[in-house]
């Protein structure tokens, strides 16, 4: 329920955010892509420290005092008019998400206990189903397009951070896992296989923006496929993961499941965006048919992406450090995301159907490597796992 009810304000911000900057509070388009940009590059740098607390002080605490800076940060947007302040209320909230992340990942953990892989599923299904609440209610914003209807979407998305913290808050405190005497208060920075294993699962997180930023500028630009396709892809993606994501966790349970279902991913990504690519010069039903056989197909590796990159995480990361190792997870997928438009602008924009099938090349090469790389990440943990 809390990740239901955080996922629908957060939803409708997003959806919105642009048209509040530039119709509400008066700036330029230019402002706010930079401010959005500062923003998401702060926020990166607070999930490990953050993490560390969570991992000393308790999970559950942590995560919310996150949602309640958050809920004010947001709710600051509405008083503010300028650039500089309009920044400096970025920079907090997306601190605290970044933190909140990190400190949300020993809750999962300790909340999912023994069926910790079917949860983390379910969880990622409900936050998709809210995804698509909050595109219909933000629908209806956009629509009226008027100050109170922008103004209402932010006020309701800074509420939905202080109603989710007191969901959370009926949860039971989780005790600190004691840590090893020999343990190092950075250890995750020492830890070079799970480092290694956060900048694969970074660079195929590239694959979130595929369908969302570089599928819409393909199809309208270089197919002849209809345009109401933009809007089916991200429908036809939803759907799939709120139906499919925990039948597409079984049997991820544990480290080499986990490099198999990256592996797999990769796999299907470069398919997928390969009948996408394809689908450029052919007649409209043909590039409408090549397109959403690419949708599904990309769709499935993201499942099985999802499932292998949950469970590495966690399961790679000691029980006293959970904070941490989610926090240096999160930079490596909070750092794909800034990226992710220019890279797939330069490879599948501009220089086209090669782009695609290179990119595509790069997500498979990933995946292989991933097994591999598992298995030296287990032989050189830098502590022994203790008991959560």
């Amino acid at each position: 329920m809390a990740t239901f009810v955080n996922m629908i304000g957060s939803g409708v911000f997003m959806v919105s955010a642009a048209l509040f900057f530039t119709r509400v509070v008066g700036l330029p388009l230019a402002q706010v892509g930079l401010g959005l940009g500062i923003a998401a590059g702060v926020g990166l740098f607070a999930g490990v420290p953050v993490g560390h607390l969570a991992d000393r002080r308790g999970p559950r605490e942590v995560y919310l005092w996150m949602l309640v800076i958050q809920g004010a940060a947001i709710a600051l947007l509405v008083l503010v008019q300028s650039f500089w302040l309009v920044l400096v209320a970025l920079c907090i909230g997306e601190l605290a998400r970044s933190a909140g992340g990190a400190a949300r990942g020993p809750l999962v953990r300790g909340i999912g206990g023994a069926h910790l892989t079917r949860y983390r599923a379910y969880l990622r299904s409900v936050a998709n189903l809210a995804g698509s609440c909050a595109a219909v209610v933000a629908g209806f914003a956009v629509q009226l397009d008027t100050r109170p209807a922008y103004l209402t979407l932010v006020m309701a998305n800074a509420l939905s951070f202080v109603a989710s913290a007191a969901i959370i808050a009926t949860l039971p405190s989780l005790a600190p896992v004691p840590a090893p005497p020999r343990a190092n208060r950075w250890e995750v920075l020492k830890d070079r296989g799970y480092v290694a294993i956060a900048v694969l699962d970074g660079i195929m997180s590239i694959h979130h923006q595929v369908l969302l930023f570089a599928l819409p500028l393909w199809i309208i630009g270089h197919t002849t496929a209809p345009r109401w396709l933009v809007g089916a892809a991200a429908l036809v993606n939803t759907a799939l993961v709120v139906l499919l994501q925990v039948r597409a966790s079984r049997g991820v349970d544990d480290s080499a499941s986990a490099g198999k279902a990256m592996r797999r991913s990769g796999v299907a990504f470069f398919v997928g965006m390969a009948a996408m690519a394809v689908a450029a010069g052919l007649p409209s039903w043909f590039a409408l048919a090549g397109i959403v056989a690419g949708i599904v197909v990309h769709t499935i590796g993201e499942l099985w992406h999802t499932a292998g990159s949950l469970e590495l995480r966690f399961s790679l990361a000691p029980a006293h450090a959970q904070g941490q190792y989610m926090g240096l997870f999160g930079f490596g997928a909070g750092l794909a995301n800034m990226v992710a438009p220019t890279v797939l602008a330069l490879f599948c924009i501009t220089w086209g159907v090669p782009g695609w099938l290179v990119l595509g090349g790069v997500f498979i090469l990933a995946g292989l490597v991933t097994p591999y790389v598992v298995r030296w990440a287990e032989r050189t943990r830098p502590t022994a796992e203790q008991p959560a």
